[in-house]
């Protein structure tokens, strides 16, 4: 099971939906977030994509030097940007990291958002679009002489790669998607399948699809999933904090929410709005699976809520559909990072050792007894 965490470059708070206790994110906190995930053994972080964003690849190469083990997932934006040039960003950051880059392909679902970057495409066209442009990015970062390609969408003549990535054959493509169109060029590029956090017979029929037409291709696709976790020593404790989170999120901002989602094409948007339809009175949407996070957030909404050994089980759960990349994330990012290595890492597995080195596991007593030898 690889446990990744969450770079928070579009906001971080204690309340979800308000400026009240709202933190202000800055370079700075995004280098403590990736510290803390570093030193504490989470394998990875994911940078989200998208113009209420900081730039995912400048702000993940400032965290190269900062971090050890990190691995950074990081979004390719095919209509934005082009396969080539983009085939030369990931072999330099993944050169620069030591083989550190995971690659995320993001081919967007608000129509507003991407015709205001240029992009005129509808949902299928933008998968006909990623599928050539991941034909030349995969081709171009593993072959050495030069290539030329002629498709609906892209078209390239003589081009030529000078600078192979560290990972061979390329750094691990990440993939997510739920409509027919997606999992189809899914299944024909991604090393990786994601799925946003629903409930676990839901994911299982996804992925059975996704398997199943892997496997009609002749690939085989490992299985990550996107969620927020509320952990505390109780199931009583994470139930209030999970109330307390959207306590500040009034109808009016929930209502403005939900029709900026509505006006998506993403088909796995769509199943997220329709996890509660707006209703607070029917966020528990699966056994400890809470999507309360998604009447104000995009993307991934749901949470799973509970202590540590009730969480544990669940995330087992999903592990035994296949899942093996659990993508988490929680507010404050900086503070629940802690919590979640503290309370949830020794249920799913052995410690890690932290990257800079270890001492006492918690405050000396008497200046002598580490805590546990005095029984």
């Amino acid at each position: 099971m690889e446990l990744f965490w969450f770079i928070p470059t579009y906001g971080d708070g204690r309340y979800i939906g308000t400026d009240l206790g709202a933190r202000t994110t800055t370079p700075v906190y995004y280098r403590q977030v990736a510290m803390a995930a570093d030193d504490l053994g989470f394998d990875g972080v994911l940078l989200p994509t998208g113009r209420a964003c900081e730039d995912p690849w400048i702000t993940a190469a400032s965290l190269i030097p900062v971090t050890k083990r990190l691995k950074f997932l990081v979004a390719v934006r095919p209509g934005l940007m082009s396969p080539t040039l983009a085939a030369r960003m990931a072999a330099t950051f993944d050169r620069s990291s030591g083989g550190r880059l995971l690659v995320n392909v993001v081919a967007g679902g608000d129509p507003a958002e991407l015709d205001a970057d240029g992009l005129f495409l509808n949902h299928d066209e933008r998968y006909e679009l990623t599928d050539e442009f991941m034909s030349i990015w995969r081709t171009i970062l593993q072959q050495d002489e030069a290539l030329s390609f002629d498709g609906k969408h892209l078209k390239v003549t003589n081009a030529e790669h000078f600078f192979p990535a560290v990972q061979k054959p390329h750094p691990p493509v990440f993939f997510g998607g739920s409509s027919p169109a997606a999992i189809d060029v899914a299944t024909k590029h991604a090393d990786h399948y994601l799925t946003w956090g629903e409930p676990p017979e839901q994911v299982k029929q996804k992925l059975d699809l996704v398997r199943k037409q892997a496997q009609a291709q002749g690939r085989t696709v490992k299985f990550g999933i996107r969620l927020h976790i509320i952990v505390r020593e109780s199931n009583e404790e994470a139930w209030e904090a999970a109330n307390r989170l959207i306590s500040r999120l009034d109808d009016a901002t929930v209502a403005k929410a939900q029709q900026v989602y509505a006006r998506m094409d993403s088909h796995g948007q769509k199943r997220m709005a329709d996890l509660h339809k707006g209703d607070r009175s029917r966020l528990e949407i699966s056994p400890n699976l809470w999507a309360g996070i998604g009447l104000a957030r995009g993307g991934a909404g749901t949470a799973l809520v509970g202590d540590a050994d009730t969480i544990a089980e669940r995330m087992k759960e999903y592990e035994s559909l296949g899942i093996e990349t659990f993508i988490l994330s929680g507010y404050p990012h900086l503070e629940e990072a802690y919590r979640v290595a503290e309370l949830l890492f020794p249920k799913l597995r052995q410690a890690t050792a932290h990257s800079y080195g270890s001492g006492p596991t918690g405050e000396m007593i008497a200046y002598q007894y580490q805590p546990g030898e005095i029984r």
